[in-house]
């Protein structure tokens, strides 16, 4: 059962061969493979790319300043 990568939620839609839908939090996701790709639907009805907050590069630690 695939669960929704921002809420967890399993009220999960099959909107076309890849491409799913979730009814919890109303984001589009799309899955080739083992790759997901995540979209929040516009109210125009485009799809704008969520990838880089759940599937980007992790963060580095910023370095700090030690006033010496």
């Amino acid at each position: 059962m695939m669960r929704c990568p921002n809420c967890s939620s399993k009220d999960i839609g099959k909107i076309g061969s890849h491409q799913f839908y979730c009814w919890s939090c109303f984001i589009e996701l799309t899955v080739n493979g083992e790759k997901m790709s995540v979209y929040q639907v516009e109210e125009d009805g485009t799809l704008s790319s969520l990838d880089d907050l759940f599937f980007g590069e992790p963060i580095p630690p910023q370095v700090q300043a030690n006033g010496m």
